[in-house]
Parts: C-alpha cells; sequence; structure tokens
C-alpha cells in the first residue's frame, strides 16, 4: 500500500502559525519524522491559500523539500497556488485533488495534464456527494471521462470515494461500507484506476484517544477490498506496522469479525478485544456510540 504522510496541514495551529510566521522548524521537523516513519509521499494541505497564494505555495513546498526527499502531494482549493505548487516540485507530484464539481474539472484536471503528474479525483460533483457504492462510481467515470478527454491516461487517475465519519448519525457506518464497496468493484469497472482514501475521516468527532484504533480498523478493512492508497498519520507506529503486515494476528482477528464469526473475547487480551469490538461497527453490526468499547 502506498501511505501518503498527513499532518502538515493549515488547520493545524503549529503548521499555520509556522506558514504566517515563515518559520521553517516546526515543517521541517515533522517532514522528517514522517519521511523516517516510512512515507511513500508528503501530503502538504494548506487550504485555499488567500494571502500571497503563489510565495506562500512555493515557501513550503521548497521547505518540505529541504529535508526530506519523498513526492509531494499537494493538497489545495485554490487553482493559482496549486500550479505554484506543482511548478516547485522536485519530483513528479501528485495533485489532491480534483472532483467531478465543474470548475475543478475545468481548473484543476488541466493543470495535471500541463505537469504531467497523477492525479486524485473525488466523487464529489456538482450536486453534492453520492451516498452509494454504485452511485459514486457513475460520479467517478463521469469525471475519469472528461480526464481521459483531456489526455489524461487511467494509470495517472486515483479516485477517492470520500469518507465519512463513522460517529455520523444514521449514515456513518452506511458510508463507511459503501467505501469498502466502492474499492471492490472500481479495478472491473475502471482498469488501471488507484483507489485512495483519506483514512483519518472515518474518526472525525471521535474522542481522540479512541480515533487510531477506529483508523487502524478501518485501514486494514479496506485494504483487504483492494486499497492502494491512504493519507494517514504515519506517526502511529501500530498502524504502520499494519501496513507493513507486521501485526498478522490483529489482522486475521479484523477479518474473523468483518466474517460474522462469533469470537469467544474471552480469550483473548484486552488489546484483542478493542479490536474485536471496533470492527463490529465499522462492519454495521454494532451501532456507533463514543462507549463502543465499554459494551
Amino acid at each position: 500500500m502506498i501511505v501518503i504522510a498527513e499532518g502538515i496541514h493549515v488547520i493545524a495551529k503549529t503548521v499555520n502559525d509556522a506558514i504566517k510566521s515563515r518559520d521553517k522548524k516546526p515543517i521541517q521537523d515533522l517532514a522528517r519524522a514522517q519521511a523516517e516513519a516510512g512515507a511513500d509521499y508528503i501530503d502538504l494541505n494548506v487550504g485555499f491559500v488567500r494571502k500571497d497564494t503563489e510565495e506562500t505555495m512555493q515557501w513550503i513546498v521548497n521547505t518540505v523539500q529541504e529535508v526530506a526527499d519523498l513526492p509531494l502531494s499537494i493538497d489545495t482549493m485554490n487553482p493559482v497556488a496549486m500550479e505554484a505548487g506543482l511548478k516547485a516540485c522536485k519530483k513528479r507530484p501528485l495533485l489532491n485533488s480534483a472532483s467531478g464539481k465543474t470548475d475543478s474539472k475545468e481548473q484543476m484536471l488541466p493543470l495535471a495534464k500541463k505537469y504531467d503528474c497523477d492525479v486524485v479525483i473525488s466523487c464529489i460533483n456538482d450536486k453534492g456527494m453520492p451516498p452509494e457504492a454504485d452511485s459514486k462510481l457513475d460520479s467517478i467515470m463521469n469525471t475519469v471521462a472528461y480526464a481521459n478527454e483531456l489526455g489524461i491516461p487511467n494509470e495517472h487517475i486515483w479516485c477517492d470515494p470520500i469518507v465519512l465519519p463513522a460517529s455520523t448519525a444514521g449514515t456513518g457506518q452506511d458510508h463507511a461500507l459503501a467505501t469498502y464497496e466502492f474499492i471492490k468493484i472500481l479495478p472491473e469497472a475502471l482498469p488501471d484506476i488507484k483507489s485512495i482514501v483519506g483514512l483519518s475521516n472515518i474518526s472525525s468527532g471521535v474522542p481522540v484517544e479512541l480515533r487510531p484504533l477506529l483508523n487502524r480498523v478501518y485501514l486494514v478493512m479496506l485494504d483487504r477490498s483492494g486499497l492502494y492508497s491512504s493519507i494517514h498519520d504515519v506517526l502511529d507506529e501500530d498502524i504502520m506496522k499494519l501496513c507493513r503486515g507486521e501485526r498478522q494476528n490483529i489482522v486475521d482477528l479484523i477479518y474473523r469479525t468483518w466474517d460474522g464469526e462469533d469470537i469467544d473475547l474471552s480469550s483473548l487480551s484486552q488489546e484483542e478485544v478493542n479490536y474485536v469490538k471496533t470492527a463490529k461497527v465499522l462492519a454495521g453490526e454494532v451501532l456507533y456510540s463514543d462507549a463502543w468499547l465499554e459494551a
């Protein structure tokens, strides 16, 4: 699995303050740690970048490239900032992300062609986000067709079904399952297209101490469905061990739970019990609540 490091994000106060003051150290410390943890790409999420757009984008790209010899994933909704970031990249970058919205198709996809880079296309379109696996696929297929017409081949396209929080009342778990199904059917529907998710979305709104557990279990589930790439916290040592196949006992437990096996919890360690209970939540077997581990 291709792992893209999250964390250099403008919504993080440390990162935002560093950008405003042009203080390289906090960003470079994080980039070094992410590279050492085993990231394949480093994601730079700068939001819309309304002030000093081009200079700001170039500064953050160069700041990271000074200390990390990895390709970058450039994430911004501002096409001017996007082009400035792509232009500053020393290694072939990932344009993260475009979508099926008209303005995104018309502004972002031509940049992917111009700079000959891979591009993430989300299933969002002008009507919003499709909820089911089939409707997500229909939306993606329309945008991929548009990209192909621009000369962007399937092998340069990564599709993001958009992960929603499991805690979203009434729909979170359904969306989690829809994303799983989407990733399974994607290779047959769109050969050579790669799948990618922003993994930590699954645990958004969840008590902070419980977020890593949800992220890890969902990653194992999506990996089983054929997930190509995940954007997540590479500084979580346990999730990186799962990515490297170092905790097969945990993976097997999650699979067995996902398959509906009745597992004797009394035979397991507390850590294993927590993984089983979390897998039941994400499989839709148990209704989500912040107290799912106490049930």
